[in-house]
């Protein structure tokens, strides 16, 4: 051997030790806790659905999955956190389509981009929205709201979990639909606005399978739609917005897990299987079935697709409904 490569091989061992510590890390990881942004406050239907769904995970990943809420602006203040954190794993985001092609179409700006700042991990599933109505309201039907909301231009109002969300988006929709003059009173959150839907102080809201089911089984609020196309396994009786004389009507929020994009892929994997593992036990399934979410697991390559396909659809709708970029 020279004396030159001589000289050289403790250079090449260091660089050789450093290039191998990707791998040798994504393998470690995790190493420590992981926190689950939930961009709701807590008790609506995202956190409930993280609270089960991060449980899973940090058993399997056999560390602890912490839940974090941070709330407001429709999301966007948690978006916003989760886009700007390191992407090493350890800091992940659960939330729906609202997140990811609805503030985009509704909003100006964003401290975030859908398309370049996250990967997912991978789809939890769909949850419908569910068009609910305050007991006391003299409708039974959507075809009876609407001839009471005609009848009544302007006094009707329906809650939504915050402005540029997807039961925002769905109120405006059904608006433009039926041709109905009602409302929009933004809550910061689901939890808020039922509870002011059961107190009387709107008479409708929009709200996901989730929130609802629990209000139902209790009596302290009734459904008149779902905003499917389909109707939805959890309230098979109650039809569907297009099926009351509205083709076409479809409004159809998307959970799922992301991360800030640039992910080691090791992390990545790892992170997929944890969740993917979670959906598979069927005790998780069957909880989030009881609440609510039609559990439908996708690998994380979904993402980019979904966005890309969604996304422009919306901003259509929102145009043609001359809905104002806030």
């Amino acid at each position: 051997m020279s004396r030159t490569t001589t000289r050289l091989a403790p250079l090449f061992a260091v660089l050789l030790g450093v290039l191998g510590c990707g791998p040798a890390w994504a393998a470690g990881f995790p190493e420590k806790p992981l926190t689950l942004v939930v961009p709701f406050p807590p008790g609506g239907a995202t956190d409930t659905i993280a609270r089960v769904v991060a449980k899973g995970m940090g058993q399997r990943l056999a560390q602890t999955v912490i839940v974090d809420n941070k709330a407001g602006a429709g999301t966007t203040i948690g978006a916003g956190a989760v886009a700007q954190a390191a992407p090493d794993g350890y800091t992940l985001l659960i939330s729906s389509n609202t997140t990811f092609t609805v503030n985009p179409a509704l909003k100006a700006k964003l401290p975030y981009d859908a398309q370049k700042s996250f990967e997912s991990i991978g789809l939890i599933g769909t949850s419908p929205l569910v068009l609910l109505a305050n007991p006391s309201l003299p409708a039974r039907s959507v075809k009876e709201l609407v001839a009471l909301a005609k009848a009544q231009p302007g006094k009707l109002a329906y809650a939504s979990f915050g402005n540029g969300t997807t039961s925002h988006l769905a109120g405006e929709m059904f608006k433009l639909a039926t041709g109905v003059d009602i409302l929009h009173v933004p809550y910061k959150g689901s939890s808020p606005a039922m509870t002011d839907l059961i107190g009387g102080q709107v008479a409708l809201s929009f709200d996901t399978n989730v929130a609802a089911l629990p209000m139902l089984r209790a009596g302290h609020v009734k459904a008149l739609a779902v905003t499917s196309a389909r109707r939805s396994p959890s309230l098979p009786q109650v039809p569907t917005v297009a099926e009351a004389g509205y083709p076409g009507f479809e409004m159809l929020p998307w959970i799922t897990i992301v991360a800030p994009r640039g992910l080691p892929p090791g992390v990545q994997k790892t992170l997929g299987k944890a969740l993917a593992d979670t959906l598979a036990d069927a005790a998780i399934r069957a909880d989030l079935e009881k609440a609510g979410v039609d559990v439908s697991y996708e690998p994380g390559s979904f993402y980019d697709a979904r966005v890309a396909k969604e996304l422009p659809l919306l901003r259509a709708y929102v145009h043609k409904a001359n809905i104002p970029l806030e």
